[in-house]
């Protein structure tokens, strides 16, 4: 029997060796075809007398496979829009449910067939992956540094629903698979196997030979979970270790999350639930479960944005079609200072030569022991070996002179944010550039237009702005001005692709997209200190409505004097009646009257102690003005503030044509400025609530707060049209209508 995605070859000692290995893809992933198919060789194997066993691999190199694929969800979503629309609820749950537990039945059948499976893990094994090789009786992982092991569900809104949350904790102690499912954290295989996951490591070139080994010695195609006497390697539920366990298990569930996240949650009550039944139940309480938190908003909204749109946005989704390829042989950095450091690391750690030019030779090289730093710390974390860190070091060449950016395919600009300097940078680098080169500012507050001015082809002159620090954020905005050509889109694309960032196409404005907003969440922060809310008070709103960090502590990170600098120079260029005065007289308060400029000089809104002592709220900030009743203050109204205002700022960034697809918009807040994931973002967060409740709220709060509430038009006109963002700027509507 042959298959499209599966070949299966029996050698002499009568064992099968299954190779998954998906002829239209680069990564194998489970779509309904090729669950099919697995379904089918399942019984091939079971039936066949002349086979003893089986071993289950893929053909990919450095890659077991990365889980369900993208098509596989939409279906299941579809199955949840369909019943709404149907008004069926009860026949659409059931459909869902029968759906979520096709792939839990097939690894099932497998692990039950009467035959020993064997797991052959030769690299990257994600999420559904991993479950079918837990449902083996076997599991062989190579000791390559491509072997990663993960359940990394709750990071898109769900969790492992194919037996994950029974089979983890049948095989290690509850505390390490809570821990593993509930953070969706990497696994090396010496990690893996310490815990029990995987029964062996070895080279790379004995990974098939293992795993027949397993069979040929004798492995029982019985799971341990299915033997009578089994017991649970971390006791069981109630019991003195259970006791321990699970009361602290919940507080720390609800210190990470605040319980934003059902997918979250609904890890903890299938563990709990389904370790205190027979097994087969145990499936049937997750697969409820599981069904459940699929017609959850924040599942959906968080597939979407997170791994749907996420994964379009790396594929460059908005790149622009007819420019070819850009092989990058060379990249010029301009400016040796801490973001240029960083862009010139993470080009290096693509495999890519770089030239980091300085105003002299000391700066230039200062820069570089940046990238020498940064990677002997990885070196020091186990990430990196010191082959890695001599090759990434060759590649960066620190120098004074601007002829060295001949050659260069790209030149990014990195100097200080003055558009004088940034003038006389750009004329020295376009003269020793080539004519086909693209150059790019790494600016966050100037146009892009503006800055262009400068170059002698604005048609090549683009912005790419990088967030800090930049081997860390995952974000990069490009910025288009008005005179920007496609193949300067194309480069810029192709760049922050090679070095594994995700890009989003922002078209010209002051602060972008992302500044905007997070000048939105500060200000509401100001707003409140204004109000007499205590300052604890507003970080722990925010905190709680899921923002990583608190507006304060976030406006410590940036620097307050930074702050004070962009109000002062919105004023100058925009005039007083743009900026609240309250919010200047705060930060002449916090520089000018207290020195207090934020995490830099050690004090800002909070205090900065040496270490180990923990950053404190400045006790004095409460003085600055009259406090009120903590009491009186409704809490949940502070949480919907803080989303609130964002969100309306994303909405006018789309009305104003800023940006013009909401994948960006939503991927963009999350990877930038960490809005609330549960929400699937700043769009999402509208469209989950309904853009007509949205407006109502608005209205509310703008009637007792302020006009920075207000809906703009764009938003009552959806309204009024039952639109969503989705809808009325359609992300996949170009590509319908050219395949018509």
């Amino acid at each position: 029997m042959t298959y499209k995605n599966f070949t299966v070859e029996t050698d002499a000692d009568s064992i099968a060796l299954v190779t998954w290995d998906m002829p239209d893809k680069s990564l194998n992933v489970f779509t309904e075809e090729a669950m099919v198919e697995l379904d089918k060789i399942i019984d091939q194997v079971t039936a066949d007398d002349g086979i003893r066993g089986a071993v289950f691999t893929s053909g990919k190199d450095g890659s077991f496979s990365g889980g369900a694929d993208i098509t596989l969800l939409k279906q299941m979503f579809d199955t949840i829009q369909e019943a709404k629309a149907s008004g069926d609820n009860e026949a659409g749950t059931q459909k869902l449910f029968d759906r979520a537990g096709e792939m839990s039945r097939i690894f099932r059948k497998l692990e039950t067939s009467g035959k020993p499976w064997v797991s052959a893990i030769n690299g990257v094994c994600m999420g559904g992956a991993l479950e079918l090789s837990l449902a083996c009786h076997g599991r062989v992982a190579s000791d390559s540094p491509k072997v990663k092991l993960a359940l990394p569900e709750v990071k898109i809104g769900i969790f492992p629903g194919a037996g994950g949350t029974q089979r983890v904790p049948r095989l290690v102690n509850a505390q390490d698979a809570l821990q593993m499912m509930t953070t969706g954290q990497n696994l090396k295989p010496s990690r893996a196997k310490a815990m029990g996951l995987v029964h062996q490591v070895v080279p790379a070139s004995d990974l098939i030979s293992a795993a027949k080994q397993m069979i040929i010695d004798g492995l029982k195609p019985v799971q341990p979970w299915d033997e009578k006497g089994f017991r649970l390697p971390g006791g069981q539920i109630y019991s003195p270790a259970g006791a321990q366990l699970w009361p602290a298990a919940s507080a720390i569930l609800r210190r990470e999350t605040h319980m934003n996240y059902p997918g979250a949650q609904a890890i903890l009550k299938c563990v709990y639930e389904g370790l205190l039944v027979p097994f087969d139940l145990a499936l049937k309480i997750e697969q409820r479960y599981f069904t459940q938190v699929l017609q959850t908003t924040e599942a959906g909204m968080m597939i979407r944005s997170l791994f749907v749109s996420m994964q379009e946005l790396n594929k460059g989704a908005r790149r622009p079609e007819g420019v070819p390829d850009t092989k990058f042989k060379k990249i010029g950095i301009l400016g040796a200072g801490f973001m240029g450091a960083g862009i010139a690391y993470v080009t290096a750690k693509a495999g890519i030569p770089v030239v980091l030019l300085d105003r002299n030779m000391e700066a230039a090289e200062k820069g570089k022991a940046h990238s020498e730093d940064l990677i002997t710390k990885a070196m020091q974390k186990g990430r990196a070996t010191q082959e890695q860190k001599d090759q990434l070091l060759s590649l960066i060449t620190p120098t004074a002179d601007y002829a060295d950016f001949d050659g260069c395919d790209l030149v990014v600009e990195a100097v200080f944010e003055d558009s004088a300097v940034k003038k006389a940078a750009t004329e020295a680098a376009e003269d020793t550039m080539k004519a086909t080169a693209i150059f790019a500012s790494n600016t966050s507050t100037i146009p892009i237009t503006d800055l262009a001015k400068n170059s002698k082809r604005a048609k090549n002159f683009i912005g790419i702005h990088f967030f800090s620090p930049v081997d860390k954020m995952m974000l990069v905005e490009i910025i288009m001005g008005k005179k920007t050509g496609d193949k300067a889109l194309a480069v810029a694309m192709d760049f922050v692709r090679a070095i594994k960032k995700t890009p989003i196409v922002v078209n010209d404005t002051r602060g972008f997209y992302v500044n905007r907003c997070v000048l939105k969440y500060m200000s509401e922060a100001y707003n409140m200190l204004a109000e007499g809310v205590p300052p604890a008070m507003i970080e722990n709103a925010a905190k709680l409505a899921g923002m990583p960090i608190g507006p304060l502590a976030l406006n410590d990170e940036t620097a307050i004097d930074l702050s004070q600098k962009i109000l002062n120079q919105t004023v100058k260029d925009l005039g007083e009646s743009v900026v609240d005065p309250r919010h200047i007289e705060l930060v002449n308060t916090m520089v000018d009257t207290h020195g207090r400029h934020g995490r830099k000089n050690g004090k800002g809104f909070y205090d900065y102690p040496d270490k180990p002592a923990k950053k404190h709220l400045w006790p004095e900030l409460k003085t600055l003005y009259p406090q009120q009743n903590a009491d009186d203050i409704d809490f949940e109204e502070l949480k919907q503030r803080f989303l609130v205002v964002i969100a309306l700022e994303a909405a006018r960034v789309m009305g104003e044509g800023i940006v013009t697809d909401p994948r960006e918009a939503d991927v963009g807040s999350i990877l930038a400025f960490g809005f609330a994931p549960y929400t699937g973002g700043t769009l999402s967060y509208i469209d989950g609530m309904g853009v007509e409740e949205f407006v109502a709220l608005s209205k509310k709060l703008q009637k007792k707060y302020g006009p920075q509430f207000k809906a703009p038009k764009l938003l009552t006109d959806m309204a009024k049209a039952g639109e969503t963002f989705y809808s009325r700027f359609d992300p996949y509507a170009k590509k319908t209508d050219q395949a018509a």
